[in-house]
């Protein structure tokens, strides 16, 4: 069988101990998979460390790891979720994203086909956000050591001098928003992982947001908190951000978006949408003067549409988040005594 580009390098239809083993073999696999998708002129140079030029400002780096399973999922897989997460992590800190690393953890046996497609839809989303992939790096495991592919990841950007944007900047006053619908990516891993079958099809929200931050620092450039409520969802963000900076929050049920089927999902689940994992969704803290200019410039970006002003920041010394509820009352929303839905990113 040849290799993805019709060379016969590869060795046949899955991944095999010598292709990370330094030879022949894991250079065919980088020339002809990885190299041939992810090509960009700093990558093509073929050092092991990527020299690109950097733009003035205050430097922000991330590194994060990527495990989630299933491997595919409706709305995305491993390789766009890898370059979204990195992305988001950036862009959380208020920097604009320059460049990004990648390396893949394979398990001897993994089929190639499927390691392409990842690939693929890597470099789509690397392309699609303006971020190159400039240097990676391929281990291989034993079958059984590994569950197909691992991927981690490194980002730098850069952070404009007029942005101060910290988990710990939020302040009595000051409102909370939410970008849109929350639950999407959890739900939909699990629809997948578990072989559930619902009317219509649960697709995660993965998305890179470093372009609606950069729209949103532009109308308002002082504000004070973003986060990207991913593992632990909404939850347990918010409550990062109120010990961070020792204030309380007050939600207000009925102003947060969940979608129908969604909602309707995490009922039959067991699940809480609160605590539900996102992959293209942020929370933004401003001041109370500033929340209509932002939730005008978030409602007129694709990714941000359903944004609502979701609650409002509170002296309390016991840090807490809590709720009003639909009727009336109010509960406290607590930080997960578990992870409800292990391997979701």
């Amino acid at each position: 069988m040849s290799s993805p580009s019709g060379r016969s390098g590869l060795h046949p239809g899955t991944v095999d101990m010598t292709h990370g083993g330094g030879g022949r073999a894991m250079t065919d696999l980088i020339e002809d998979l990885f190299r041939r998708h992810l090509t960009n002129p700093i990558l093509d140079q073929g050092h092991d460390a990527g020299v690109f030029d950097v733009p003035p400002g205050r430097l922000a780096m991330s590194t994060d790891a990527h495990v989630v399973s299933p491997l595919f999922f409706p709305g995305g897989n491993i390789g766009s979720l890898a370059v979204h997460g990195t992305l988001n992590d950036l862009a959380m800190a208020g920097a604009k994203p320059v460049s990004m690393t990648a390396g893949f953890i394979l398990e001897e046996g993994y089929p190639l086909s499927d390691l392409e497609r990842i690939v693929i839809s890597m470099a789509e989303a690397a392309r699609e956000a303006g971020v190159p992939v400039i240097a990676g790096d391929t281990k291989v495991v034993e079958k059984g050591k590994g569950d197909g592919v691992f991927i981690t990841t490194a980002g730098i950007g850069v952070v404009p001098e007029n942005v101060a944007i910290s988990p710990a900047a939020a302040r009595p006053g000051q409102v909370v928003l939410l970008s849109g619908p929350i639950g999407d990516h959890g739900v939909a891993i699990l629809s997948k992982r578990e072989n559930l079958e619902f009317e219509t099809e649960i697709r995660s929200d993965s998305a890179a947001l470093h372009g609606l931050v950069d729209a949103m620092i532009s109308a308002v450039p002082h504000i004070a908190v973003l986060r990207d409520p991913t593992r632990g969802g909404l939850a347990t963000a918010l409550n990062e951000i109120a010990h961070a900076s020792r204030v309380g929050c007050v939600l207000h049920e009925e102003d947060i978006p969940v979608r129908p089927d969604v909602q309707a999902a995490c009922e039959l689940l067991g699940l809480d949408p609160l605590y539900v994992a996102n992959e293209g969704k942020l929370i933004c803290i401003c001041e109370a003067g500033d929340a209509d200019r932002l939730l005008d410039v978030m409602r007129s970006h694709p990714l941000a549409m359903q944004a609502a002003k979701i609650g409002d920041i509170v002296e309390d010394d016991d840090c807490m988040v809590t709720m009003q509820t639909g009727f009336g009352g109010a509960r406290v929303v607590d930080w997960p005594s578990g992870e409800q839905l292990p391997r979701i990113c």
